[in-house]
């Protein structure tokens, strides 16, 4: 369902379910242990307000960037955007994004006073080794519904889906579906779209077609990434 609301303040809350300084061995035993908690059903209810998500490395001085750009939906006009720099405290290990970018993206979150029922991640959900990315870590921290939504595959097969905007094919891994193959503009390549959490996977593709603009990323991952890689140029701190 999509709505209208006055523009009022809705702070965001984290919820504290683990700590960060962790083992890449005790990071694995915390996405297996938090997966009970992700819910792959609608919860969103009506939607107001979406936003996007996404973080740029700053290697050099060894610090993430985080950024979060919330828009009035689905008018898609943007009504608010935070970030936030967390120093890279976690090693780069595949299937463990999560605990080297989130601790940014949290920071970012917890300053966004107009909170989005839905938000949209430039990463995996449970298209994941533990079917638990970056996209479910996220929204079960967050309670908030959350959609993956990663330029490239970490798992899972597929077949090519149709070259037309709005045809998609299931990503399959070990029999079981995982996320879809979404082509969001004519003749370009597809994107890879998984469930993060309180959504179901045909809402997910639903609410990312509606958010894309005729470009191939998703508009709310595809401003929010322009605006990260920015504030790493510019070398800012916060």
């Amino acid at each position: 369902m999509y709505g209208r609301q006055a523009e009022t303040d809705a702070w965001m809350k984290v919820r504290k379910l683990h700590g960060w300084q962790v083992t890449p061995a005790e990071a694995r035993e915390i996405q297996i242990r938090l997966r009970e908690r992700m819910e792959r059903v609608d919860r969103p209810g009506v939607v107001w307000r979406v936003a996007g998500a996404d973080v740029a490395l700053d290697l050099k001085q060894r610090r993430a960037i985080a950024g979060v750009i919330v828009y009035r939906f689905p008018e898609m006009v943007e009504v608010e955007r935070q970030w936030a720099a967390r120093a890279l405290r976690f090693p780069y290990v595949p299937g463990l994004l999560s605990f080297r970018e989130a601790p940014a993206l949290l920071a970012a979150f917890a300053k966004v006073r107009r909170a989005p029922e839905v938000i949209f991640c430039d990463a995996q959900g449970y298209a994941h080794p533990r079917r638990f990315g970056l996209a479910c870590h996220l929204g079960v921290l967050l309670d908030r519904a959350t959609i993956g939504c990663a330029k490239s595959r970490l798992i899972g097969e597929h077949e090519e889906p149709g070259r037309k905007a709005g045809a998609w094919a299931p990503l399959v891994d070990e029999g079981e579906r995982i996320g879809a193959v979404v082509r969001t503009r004519t003749g370009v390549k597809p994107i890879y779209v998984s469930q993060g959490h309180r959504v179901s996977l045909e809402r997910a593709l639903e609410l990312v077609l509606v958010v894309c603009d005729g470009y191939r990323i998703p508009r709310p991952t595809r401003e929010a990434d322009h605006w990260v890689e920015a504030l790493k140029r510019k070398r800012v701190h916060r």
